[in-house]
């Protein structure tokens, strides 16, 4: 066996003990990581200003700290900016990471020296974790692709500033680097079309084993490999490529469409990453859910969604979860994020050991009518829906028409495929009965004749693709929006068809 297949084989089995405790322990771990943080948080700013010295639990902190959104951090984080020391954790951060924000545009999210480690180790142990489980460590001996945004800092304030793929770039060991696709000059075009056309050049002819990035755009990366090459599939571009890393969105409406281009059985590993964390990963194949890591600096809590309106929240620790809630996942970080909402609702198939899945945003849902529709359940409706009439959905948005000139109100969707179902109006009527079966209210508003079915609207391909570049997110981990509450979106597509 090569050197790094067999390399990582034995590290993986070295990380058995660890991944054991996040089974078995996983409270306990909890508790640790809570002490230690706001032990070592105390004499900040923000832990004077909210008393930490007099947190002796769980109920003292709540008391004392508040659910926030980052535009409750800026003020803590402008300062952060400025250079200023011991604000929301000791010291400075080593970097801030860059993203974007829906309603504060860019965000700063400070990366520290004791933060950095989770970034870079739970990647790391997620892979470990497959190659234990499955015994499939061939794919280290090859190249690799990770899909990202610019690694390119800004170095000009006293805290370098940029994407937080640019920051893992700078922190990867060296020895992955001579494996590592596209070099640092072509991830650093700034204009995804252009980069995507320069990362196929350099990948086409390599030994391409793992392929990572968000759903939407390996799909693009594909479907752009395949016309440059005229190949039927990806395998047999790369035909060593074994296993596909992805997270940042629901993977399954994306799947069918993938299996197609790939165009044979392969691994695929799931992972939850943000820049303010990495919260969870794949352990099993196959698996519904991932496992929560309990142990790598962060303190998870978690408020029921249907009662994250009120003043003040319910908030509960992991000890409390149950099975089928949707949650909104709130962390508390050896970043200095304290009570922080990162935005991400999450259910839990099971609490032993603690696996969840991703449900959606909890600022992304369509509930003009009062009906509530989460991402989850949109998600469901139109994969199902494709499946029971062979259609092959590309991507998809849902708007609701609220004044609608030929009848009752109604969900629009807006459907992109690349296999349109065998007939339209089947896919239509099952689409809204699956929905109707996975959401009560949407039921009785549509049987009450409150509004109507939902209508389906199959738009041309690269709608998706050309409204993004419209908005200035083709690319890197930007996502369109499944769910919304207007009309922005839909109108831009119809005056643009």
């Amino acid at each position: 066996m090569p050197v790094l297949p067999y390399a990582s084989r034995i590290a993986a089995l070295a990380s058995r003990r660890s991944f054991r405790k996040w089974s078995s322990g996983a409270v306990k771990l909890q508790e640790r990581e809570f002490y230690r943080i706001v032990k070592k948080a105390r004499n900040t700013e923000f832990g004077r200003d909210h008393d930490f010295q007099k947190i002796t639990d769980y109920k003292s902190f709540t008391e004392r700290v508040p659910v926030r959104k980052y535009e409750d951090f800026k003020p803590y984080i402008n300062r952060i900016i400025k250079g200023e020391r011991d604000v929301l954790w000791p010291g400075i951060p080593l970097y801030m990471a860059l993203t974007s924000g829906t309603t504060s545009g860019a965000k700063y999210i400070p990366i520290t020296r004791d933060s950095l480690p989770n970034h870079l180790n739970s990647a790391r142990n997620a892979l470990l974790m497959y190659i234990l489980k499955t015994g499939n460590s061939g794919f280290v001996d090859g190249k690799y692709i990770f899909l990202s945004a610019t690694p390119r800092l800004d170095e000009s304030g006293p805290i370098p500033t940029g994407r937080l793929s640019g920051i893992a770039h700078r922190n990867v060991p060296k020895f992955l680097n001579s494996r590592r696709l596209p070099s640092y000059k072509t991830n650093c075009i700034p204009q995804w079309e252009e980069k995507l056309a320069k990362i196929i050049e350099e990948t086409v002819n390599e030994d391409m084993t793992l392929i990572s990035g968000i759903p939407p755009w390996v799909l693009m990366y594909f479907e752009k490999l395949l016309e440059y090459t005229g190949k039927k599939n990806i395998l047999e571009v790369f035909p060593r490529f074994s296993l596909l890393v992805h997270g940042g969105v629901n993977f399954q409406p994306y799947e069918q469409k993938l299996a197609q281009l790939i165009g044979g059985e392969i691994d695929t590993l799931e992972t939850f990453p943000a820049s303010e964390g990495f919260y969870a990963f794949q352990d099993m194949f196959p698996s519904k859910g991932l496992l929560l890591i309990p142990d790598s600096g962060i303190f998870f809590e978690f408020i029921p969604a249907e009662r994250f309106g009120e003043d003040p929240p319910p908030r509960i620790p992991l000890s409390e979860v149950e099975t089928d809630v949707n949650y909104v996942l709130i962390i508390n970080s050896n970043a200095g994020l304290w009570g922080y909402n990162i935005g991400d609702t999450v259910k839990f198939v099971s609490v032993d050991p603690y696996r969840l899945v991703v449900t959606g945003r909890i600022s992304q849902f369509t509930s003009a009518f009062g009906e509530h529709v989460i991402e989850e359940e949109a998600d469901y409706a139109i994969d199902k829906a494709a499946e029971k009439t062979g259609a092959v959905v590309t991507e998809f948005t849902l708007a609701p028409l609220v004044d609608n000139p030929d009848g009752l109100p109604r969900h629009q969707w807006f459907v992109e495929f690349e296999e349109p179902p065998r007939d339209m109006g089947d896919f239509a009527g099952t689409l809204d009965r699956l929905l109707q079966e996975k959401n009560s209210y949407y039921s009785h508003l549509v049987n009450g004749r409150i509004i109507d079915k939902a209508e389906v609207l199959s738009v041309p391909k690269d709608t998706f693709n050309r409204y993004m570049k419209s908005a200035g997110k083709l690319g890197g981990q930007n996502k369109v929006p499944h769910l919304s509450n207007n009309r922005k979106i839909a109108e831009w597509i119809l005056s643009n068809m």
